[in-house]
């Protein structure tokens, strides 16, 4: 019903923005990283969004990138996995991290999500493993996301769009730089270092 609102930030607090369009205020329930990345209250926002209906309630989340709100979507088709638990999901990793997580299988690393135990995150990783697309996986979003170092998500996911480009597949690609460490500084490195380990 609604696929996106652009207004001003009218408030924002712990898993809530209110953006203000043309005077009315849409309460959007956001992960974490999309409340990081909002605006300063008075500034002008864009946030794709989903409306989730239930018998007693309508509620409306917010997304800073179509990849998370892709994303939120995927996560909620998972048996035991309602709309809560996606948002945990996606405010403790990044659409990129999460993908990652996936096609490597890593149910640890989702399951530091509060809400998530292991069962749950083994459930995910089955039910989304083959449903990741490449632009989550190189991460398009990531523009708008700080890397959390020099060689954080950004090495990464250059890293895996190379190997794409060489021929192979999203998962592979991805699941031979996760498996790296330490990771360095450089992509052309991490290119190498993967190739390496593809080849033993």
């Amino acid at each position: 019903m609604y696929a996106h609102i652009d207004g001003i930030v009218a408030d924002k607090g712990p898993g809530m923005l209110v953006i203000d369009c043309h005077g009315v205020g849409y309460l959007l329930s956001v992960s974490g990283t999309t409340l990081s990345q909002a605006p300063a209250v008075g500034e002008r926002m864009k946030c794709f969004t989903h409306l989730s209906v239930r018998e007693d309630a309508l509620e409306l989340f917010g997304f800073a990138t179509k990849e998370e709100k892709q994303m939120f979507a995927k996560l909620k088709n998972v048996n035991k996995v309602g709309p809560k638990i996606a948002l945990s999901i996606l405010s403790t990793l990044s659409v990129r991290e999460l993908s990652l997580a996936l096609v490597t299988s890593d149910a640890n690393a989702i399951s530091r999500a509060p809400g998530v135990g292991k069962k749950l995150a083994a459930q995910i990783i089955l039910d989304l493993k083959d449903k990741v697309e490449n632009e989550e996986l190189t991460g398009s979003a990531a523009a708008v996301r700080p890397a959390a170092s020099a060689k954080g998500p950004d090495v990464t996911g250059e890293a895996i769009e190379a190997l794409m480009a060489l021929g192979y597949q999203s998962g592979e690609a991805a699941a031979a730089v996760a498996a790296i460490s330490p990771m360095p500084d450089k992509v052309d490195e991490v290119i190498r270092l993967a190739l390496k380990g593809m080849v033993k």
